[in-house]
């Protein structure tokens, strides 16, 4: 197991509240001996400030003139966020006080915070673990109640919990089955009955469980990316105007109106969905319209889904059925005929083969419900209660543990082999909380917050 890096000793600083202005504004301080540091950016008042209690006291440059007046908070170690000492500073929010009160932080001996330093630093002192400290940053980006929710459930440690006591379930199945590889002679009633892959079929049932709540909070968290394509005038700024319940693409008669790809984010029971607007796939000798078509290319390339709009009128036609072909393999899509209002259909959904077919009026809104329960389904449905949010390498390093913990059923005869695939489950499961991680994954997970978190 590897043991967290020591935190570096010095004292940091930074502006905690989002730029701009505001009512209240905040500075974050921490390191060691701060009381020393705070009696620095006062004139009077105690020698120490009380603990976790809210001082009302001026703020001073090296001068002796007031920068500001506001409140003081000071969280003595380990009982603080960092698990070092800790200062707040409340102050009335323009850019310019708070700045003038950071630099003043500085000339006393702080250096300006990293992007994520007070979490990273959380996690080293053993104030949270890595998986409640990813959990920070996805609560601030929540896009939906349902993404908050459960971001604060990991907050609190519940999927912590979780991957701690499947760890333990491992430690205590390789304890047993390494005793049997080094003490030959003795005999281990558990490991020489049935009881024994009982226990290792029970660890890999609850994993799929704790998979399946992560992957439902990944989806959560990120969303589903949805691109409408299509040949032109088919009605594909129409619908997105319609998904988003606002005019953000211009419709007109012409062909070729939309140049550019178009955004909009929306949600269905929870789910993010991110809209995406492409210009009519054709061939065009309008230079700017084949920059256009080039970028549809290349968000149909990344979608997680992919809306085929076709005229309701003329049906799926060989066209419409060559640029299906062009689409990804791998990335669902649905047929979607729309102007259903001028063809006399009505809304429904079909199953055509492989195809998901949706019949609907983007104009009036006539099957609309359809496809957002269809994407809804794609997502996987309404979240549970209990999902967790989670990381695309959280779902790696259950979907290793899971393979490792596969193998080691199929090596169960041969005690090294079962013995070595567990030791990398423990391993591949332990990166989700941090108890085996690299210095450049730390970098590269903190290295996403904001400057003060």
């Amino acid at each position: 197991m590897a043991e967290r890096p020591p935190p570096t000793p010095d004292t940091i600083a930074a502006i905690a509240t989002p730029p701009g202005r505001g009512g209240i504004g905040v500075i974050r301080v921490s390191g060691k001996k701060l009381p020393e540091f705070a009696r620095g950016l006062r004139k009077s008042g105690p020698e120490n400030p009380p603990a976790r209690q809210a001082v009302l006291t001026g703020f001073y440059d090296a001068e002796g003139r007031c920068i500001d007046t506001g409140l003081l908070l000071y969280f003595p170690a380990p009982r603080s966020f960092t698990g070092e000492d800790v200062l707040e500073m409340h102050v009335h929010g323009g850019p310019v006080v708070l700045q003038m009160l950071l630099e003043r932080c500085i000339e006393l001996g702080a250096r300006l915070a990293e992007p994520g330093e007070f979490t990273r630093r959380a996690y080293l002192n053993g104030k949270i673990d890595l998986a409640q400290a990813e959990a920070v940053i996805d609560l601030i980006d929540a896009a939906t109640v349902a993404a908050a929710r459960s971001a604060v459930r990991s907050l609190q440690g519940d999927f912590s919990r979780e991957i701690q006591a499947l760890l333990e379930q491992l430690t205590e199945l390789r304890a047993l089955l390494e005793a049997t590889l080094d003490f030959p002679e003795e005999e281990i009633d558990f490991l020489s009955s049935d009881k024994a892959l009982e226990h290792l079929e029970a660890i890999q049932e609850k994993l799929g469980h704790i998979f399946e709540r992560a992957r439902q909070g990944r989806r959560l968290q990120s969303g589903l990316c949805v691109v409408i394509a299509g040949r032109p005038n088919v009605g594909k700024s129409s619908l997105i105007n319609r998904l988003a319940g606002d005019e953000i693409a211009i419709v007109t008669p012409a062909a070729g109106t939309t140049r550019d790809a178009l955004h909009a984010s929306m949600n269905v029971e929870g789910i993010p969905l991110h809209i995406i607007d492409t210009a009519g796939l054709r061939e065009t000798g309008d230079e700017i319209e084949k920059i256009g078509i080039a970028r549809a290319w290349k968000e149909i390339g990344q979608a997680d889904v992919i809306l085929l709009l076709i005229d309701a009128q003329n049906g799926l036609d060989a066209a419409d059925s060559a640029l299906a072909e062009r689409f990804p393999k791998e990335t669902p899509r649905l047929i979607i005929h729309n102007k259903i209002d001028l063809s006399n259909h009505p809304a429904g959904r079909r199953e055509n083969g492989n195809n998901v077919e949706i019949f609907l009026s983007a104009k009036h809104g006539n099957g609309i419900d359809l496809l957002r329960r269809e994407l809804l389904a794609i997502a996987g449905g309404v979240p549970e209660e209990d999902a967790f949010i989670a990381r695309a390498r959280h779902l790696e390093a259950l979907e290793e543990t899971f393979r490792h913990i596969t193998a080691a059923r199929e090596e169960w005869p041969r005690s090294e082999l079962a013995a070595e695939e567990l030791r990398l489950a423990q391993q591949a499961l332990g990166r989700i909380t941090g108890e085996f991680s690299a210095d450049d994954l730390l970098g590269e997970i903190f290295g996403r917050f904001c400057i003060g978190k």
